[in-house]
């Protein structure tokens, strides 16, 4: 942790706090003045209690939704930003290109195959005339990942008809198209069953040890969260000191 500690970290939350407004006038603060690092090629894991704001946060992070007050930091190699100072364009942008997502549902589009939903990240980051240019890249890009996912061969399949395993998969995939800094992870084990969910956190391991992108998983799943360098525990929007945490890792 020491090495990690001097490095900038990928993304930095600072006093972030998130309310929202209640029917009788007052407020519901979610996010309690929370402050939190990941560093590069780090896999951080939040678990807690229902209700705690892990998702809230995950949605903050992701640029889904803006916190009440705070800052967080996002730094590639050259450059960078802070969500205080960021137009709607710059939002969009380093949502599609920084950062990749995979919820618990999976969110594929239907009316495209799979390959296709794997291509989407790419669909929304070029014009038209450009993405026509780069078609065979970026489909060869889609078909390496859906291999290395262990789905070579499924390509032109329809979402329905794979399993919720193999359509997390897909997801998975999808989240690596365009090379992001940082995977978000919601609850990405959380519609499987145990056996599914074994070779989904198998896969999320080795994606990161070998593509050394950073991942930040919320998970109520001990065996997962077990996997990760670091777990947090949350309680009541804001984390344990980091030395508790520590006890908590040591403990389990």
């Amino acid at each position: 942790m020491n090495e990690l500690s001097a490095a900038l970290p990928v993304i930095s939350a600072r006093k972030l706090v998130k309310s929202f407004p209640m029917a009788n006038g007052a407020e519901l603060k979610v996010l309690r003045e929370l402050e939190m690092q990941i560093h590069e090629s780090e896999m951080v894991a939040i678990v807690g209690m229902s209700g705690v704001g892990k998702s809230t946060l995950l949605h903050c992070l992701g640029l889904l939704d803006s916190p009440t007050s705070g800052e967080i930091t996002y730094r590639d190699d050259s450059r960078t930003w802070r969500s205080s100072d960021l137009s709607e364009e710059d939002r969009c942008r380093l949502r599609n290109h920084f950062i990749g997502f995979v919820f618990q549902f999976f969110h594929l589009l239907p009316d495209l195959d799979v390959l296709e939903n794997v291509l989407l990240p790419t669909f929304i980051s070029q014009e038209t005339g450009e993405w026509n240019k780069k078609r065979s890249q970026f489909e060869a890009r889609g078909e390496s990942l859906l291999e290395r996912v262990g789905l070579k061969g499924r390509e032109r399949q329809a979402p329905g008809t794979l399993s919720g395993g193999e359509r997390q998969r897909v997801a998975i995939a999808r989240a690596l198209m365009l090379s992001p800094k940082l995977l978000l992870c919601d609850e990405p084990t959380g519609n499987l069953d145990s056996r599914t969910s074994e070779s989904i956190h198998q896969l999320l391991r080795e994606l990161h040890q070998d593509l050394s992108t950073s991942i930040l998983v919320v998970t109520h799943d001990p065996d997962l969260a077990s996997r990760a360098d670091r777990r947090l525990q949350m309680i009541d929007g804001r984390f344990r000191s980091e030395s508790d945490n520590q006890q908590v890792t040591d403990s389990s």
